[in-house]
């Protein structure tokens, strides 16, 4: 769940870090002849009414010392007056990159769950830093906050529920032509020199379709069950959906196949028909062909 939640974070981050900052420098005055204390303590009050996920918001001085109680919601994070926080990575960064900064997570001392701080320096007129202003946010209500999860709503759990049952009805198929295409391979007996060349071709088929909807089950389960975004890996999404229409491709050029040598055999007037299905695997193989150059020009 950590790992999933870091992952997560660095899809975020951004946003979250435009947010907080904004929330920040809307509130708080900077630049200004006369930065005053009292304030920026007002300012982070309402922003602690304003914003119910964060934990806690302080102020340090130039030197990185706490100047003022923890603001906070939970009595138990009411304290840290008077400690140096010159060393935390939150301090330092802000001070020398002076601007608004967003931390990497972090355990919390208190309670040891993962947070991340911003960090907002405050300077005078003459550019000079008065004070730093920082507050704590868990991460996994950063995320919630930021990018609601799906899952977390009532239609969301629904809709995760109606997935995995749709995954597992679609693996029950996949199963079950797997089952066949090997049994039908030993349909007569367990000689391998018996095996019929028609059953072998619509084995193959069965295989072929059950590999399929296989990797189809496996892109639904990971995406829409365990949530397993990969926003910034669109290439898995089209792996996913090569693999199945090459699946149906191979599948019905197969079968096309077999028409050819069986209405040779029997029936030459209905050609014509195995002729049509070479005519819609060709399609299909233009189509795909489409669908990759337009992919290719896309990461260009």
């Amino acid at each position: 769940m950590v790992i999933k939640e870091i992952q997560q974070y660095s899809e975020i981050r951004t946003k979250a870090r435009a947010y907080l900052c904004y929330l920040l420098s809307r509130n708080i005055p900077n630049r200004t002849p006369e930065v005053s204390l009292d304030t920026i303590v007002s300012a982070l009050k309402r922003i602690k009414k304003e914003v119910k996920e964060i934990d806690t918001l302080y102020v340090l001085d130039p030197k990185g010392r706490q100047i003022i109680a923890n603001i906070s919601r939970n009595p138990r994070y009411r304290t840290g007056e008077g400690e140096n926080r010159a060393d935390r990575a939150y301090y330092y960064r802000a001070v020398r990159e002076k601007r608004c900064i967003l931390t990497d997570p972090y355990p919390s001392r208190i309670e040891g769950i993962l947070v991340v701080t911003a960090a907002y320096p405050v300077y005078d007129d003459k550019g000079k830093l008065q004070y730093v202003v920082a507050m704590d946010i868990p991460l996994d209500k950063l995320l919630h906050m930021v990018h609601p999860s799906s899952g977390e709503t009532a239609f969301g759990r629904f809709s995760r529920f109606s997935y995995a049952a749709f995954s597992l009805a679609l693996f029950a198929v996949a199963l079950i032509l797997f089952i066949n295409g090997i049994k039908s391979f030993f349909a007569k007996d367990l000689n391998i020199w018996h095996i019929d060349i028609k059953e072998m071709f619509e084995a193959t088929i069965l295989l072929t379709l059950s590999l399929a909807i296989f990797d189809l089950v496996k892109a639904i389960f990971e995406e829409e069950v365990l949530g397993q975004h990969r926003k910034a890996e669109h290439n898995e999404i089209h792996k996913t959906m090569v693999r199945f229409l090459g699946s149906i491709i191979i599948a019905l050029a197969i079968e096309a196949l077999m028409l050819v040598f069986k209405f040779a055999i029997i029936d030459p007037e209905k050609l014509l028909y195995a002729v049509y299905l070479i005519g819609g695997v060709t399609m299909l193989l233009v189509g795909l062909a489409y669908y990759l150059r337009s992919i290719s020009n896309q990461g260009d």
